[in-house]
Parts: C-alpha cells; sequence; structure tokens
C-alpha cells in the first residue's frame, strides 16, 4: 500500500491544544535529515534551535519538499530539501510548483464567501437554487452544509482522475445514499467541495479557476497559483514519488481536461501553487486584500465540531482556540505527496510544508511526523513568545 491519503479530519487530532504544552523537538525522531536548501533568512532568538537545524535533524532521509514560515512581514525561513526531479536531479525550491491537494478547499471556500460579499449567493442558500432539481432527500442541503463538511454526502465518488464532467459530477452526487440527514453529523466530502465549484460557475458566469484567478489570486499577487491559467513550465513542477520511492508523474502528466482536473478533483483537491504564494496568500488573509473583516472572519469561525478531536471546522480550514490564540490550518493529501498550512491569525505567523514523496515503505511517514513538523518550525519562527 501507498502512502494513506490524509483529510483534515484524519489529521486534527494530531495537533495539540498549545504549541507551548510540550517540545516538539524531542518527540521527533532524530533521522537523519536531507539537506535544506533555498532563501533562508534569520530570525530565529539566541539559544533556539534554527529552523533549518530543526528540519535537517527532523526530516528524514530520502523525503523531499520546501518549507517556508513566517511571522507578518518577517520571512523566518524558506527553502526546499531533497529533489522535485530525481532523474533530472532538479533540487526542491522555494519555486518549485507543488500539487496543494486538500488545501485547495481553503480557495473554494473563500471563493464562495467572495461571491456572497458580490450578492450572488447567500451560505445559507438550498443548493437546489444553482445545480437545479434535488432529490428530496438533499432538499435541505445548503450552501453551508458544503462548507462545514455537514451535508450527508459521500467523501468521494470515484478515481480523482476519473473523466468526470461537471454535469456528471453533479448528477452522481445528487444521487448518491446519504450518509445522515444534511445538517445532523459532519462527514468530510471532496463531493461537496466539488459541488461548492460547480456552484461558483453558476452564480458567477465564470469558470472556477478564471473566478478564482480574477478575485482571489490577482488581488493577492499570487501569479504561480491555479491549474492550467499560470501556463507553468514543466520542469517547476514536482514529480510525485510513491512509497517505494517510484516515480509517479507530475499532476498534469494525469489524465486532465483542457481547463485542468477533472471534477472528482476541481474545488477540493489538485490546485498546483509555490510556497512563495501561499505565503502571499496568507498575508492577503490578514487584511482586506481578497475579503472583508466580516467575510474572513466567518472563514475562521468554528461552525462545526469535528468528531473525535478537539477541533472545530469553518469554511475550508479547521480551527482551534489555544493559548496562542487561534490556530487555523489544514493538511491535503493524495498517496504520494503531503502538505499542511497552519496560520495564527493573531501573531500574523504562518507555516506551510509540502512534500512530492510523503512515505518510504517501512522506513518513514511524513504523516506521521505532521504534529513534529508543524509546530517545531512554528517555535522556531519566535522562539521567545512560544516558551516551554
Amino acid at each position: 500500500m501507498g502512502c494513506s491519503r490524509t483529510t483534515a479530519a484524519a489529521l486534527a487530532a494530531l495537533l495539540p491544544l498549545s504549541l507551548a504544552g510540550g517540545c516538539a523537538e524531542e518527540r521527533v525522531a532524530r533521522s537523519p535529515a536531507a539537506e535544506a536548501s533555498g532563501e533562508r533568512q534569520g530570525g530565529e532568538r539566541q539559544g533556539k534551535e534554527p529552523i533549518p537545524d530543526f528540519l535537517r535533524r527532523a526530516l528524514p532521509k530520502g523525503s523531499s519538499g520546501t518549507v517556508i514560515a513566517a511571522r507578518g512581514e518577517h520571512l523566518a525561513y524558506c527553502g526546499g530539501f531533497g529533489a522535485a526531479d530525481r532523474a533530472a536531479g532538479t533540487p526542491a525550491s522555494c519555486g518549485t510548483v507543488y500539487d496543494v491537494m486538500s488545501i485547495t478547499k481553503q480557495f473554494t471556500a473563500a471563493a464562495i464567501l467572495k461571491l456572497e460579499v458580490m450578492g450572488r449567493l447567500r451560505v445559507g442558500d438550498r443548493i437546489s437554487r444553482f445545480l437545479g432539481p434535488v432529490p428530496q432527500d438533499k432538499s435541505d442541503i445548503t450552501i453551508k452544509h458544503l462548507l462545514t463538511h455537514t451535508s450527508g454526502l459521500v467523501e468521494g465518488l470515484g478515481d480523482d482522475y476519473d473523466r468526470v464532467s461537471r454535469e456528471d459530477l453533479v448528477r452522481r452526487a445528487l444521487a448518491s445514499k446519504p450518509l445522515s440527514a444534511p445538517g445532523k453529523r459532519f462527514h468530510y466530502s471532496n463531493t461537496g467541495y466539488s459541488l461548492l465549484a460547480a456552484i461558483v460557475e453558476k452564480a458567477s458566469g465564470e469558470g472556477y479557476e478564471p473566478f478564482l484567478a480574477r478575485h482571489l489570486f490577482a488581488p493577492a499577487g499570487m501569479k504561480h497559483t491555479g491549474y492550467v491559467l499560470p501556463h507553468w513550465p514543466r520542469k517547476l513542477i514536482a514529480v510525485e514519488y510513491d512509497d517505494k520511492g517510484r516515480g509517479q508523474g507530475r499532476p498534469v502528466d494525469h489524465p486532465w481536461a483542457a481547463d485542468g482536473p477533472y471534477w472528482n478533483l476541481r474545488g477540493n483537491g489538485g490546485m498546483l501553487s509555490t510556497a512563495h504564494d501561499m505565503l502571499r496568500w496568507h498575508r492577503a488573509l490578514s487584511d482586506d486584500t481578497v475579503l472583508p473583516d466580516r467575510a474572513r472572519r466567518a472563514l475562521f469561525a468554528p461552525q462545526v465540531r469535528v468528531p473525535g478531536t478537539d477541533e472545530a471546522y469553518g469554511y475550508g480550514w479547521n480551527v482551534r482556540d489555544t493559548a496562542d490564540g487561534r490556530l487555523a490550518w489544514h493538511d491535503g493529501g493524495n498517496g504520494w505527496s503531503l502538505g499542511l498550512l497552519a496560520r495564527w491569525p493573531d501573531d500574523d505567523t504562518l507555516v506551510y510544508w509540502v512534500s512530492n514523496h510523503a512515505c518510504q515503505k517501512g522506513k518513514w511517514n511524513l504523516e506521521e511526523q505532521a504534529q513534529e513538523l508543524t509546530l517545531g518550525i512554528a517555535e522556531r519562527v519566535d522562539a521567545g513568545r512560544r516558551r516551554h
């Protein structure tokens, strides 16, 4: 079997209540690390292990990817480790383009709130307003239910790369057997977020990616995020590797439609981006660049409890109140790659890491180190604030 495909719900139980609760560096396996390379900025306070040293110690040999961390306007660290393309000998760097997987959901959620600000919809609207006749067992599903994974829809309807059109996705989703009544239970649903992408298109009259590019990415200065609009040079996109280290190609090498992935993936995953653009996204969410304050508060407000965890889910984000303020985060995984974006809005701190080789069978699995990596990096962005 390959690396497990993670969801935000799967990792929610890993993140502790507060960074002040334990020493992440003591819990990380002291395995040899790939040499970290790329842009490196100072900023760690004296007496605290610098981010590059922590990564060199914590990352397992053979892993590869990119890490970026910042607080406010201060870039604490950005660097790659391992290779983006082993066959070509291309090192991973801050400019490497990765599939951000389910982190895509926060873009979809922001697009929905942008449309609400524009007066095109309300999150309380029933989906029948945009998706046509809806079966009785789904007639009460609202946009908010899709945003918060409480629609009762299944997690998925097939493989990410099945050739499924928007119309096919909507038809199959509406015909699927519900897991629960709308609003009753949390069931993480990629299908629900693909329906949100369909609603973005119906409400805006634009394609999903063009809408995001015009209303979210362009204002944020994100020129290197999207499905096909950035016209990626192939050499910049990371090759993904399975649990035996075998190359699985680049995301764009798999079956895609002319305008991006097919609809089992569109809206819920598959977005391509760079570390620097993810930092731009974080900063755009710190002010009115893409959404006004009221909409941003809704994005990060705890909407529903995630069963079996101390987490809540907002709109496209897991959220938790900690001793260091609110933590908002989301992960993504596809069996080959793995990534996690975490932000502490109260002090404007970002940690984002992504790997194009998530596990090596019988040796290591970055999913098991997700907590240590994320919090270990965050503790070193501002070591003076986050003491043990």
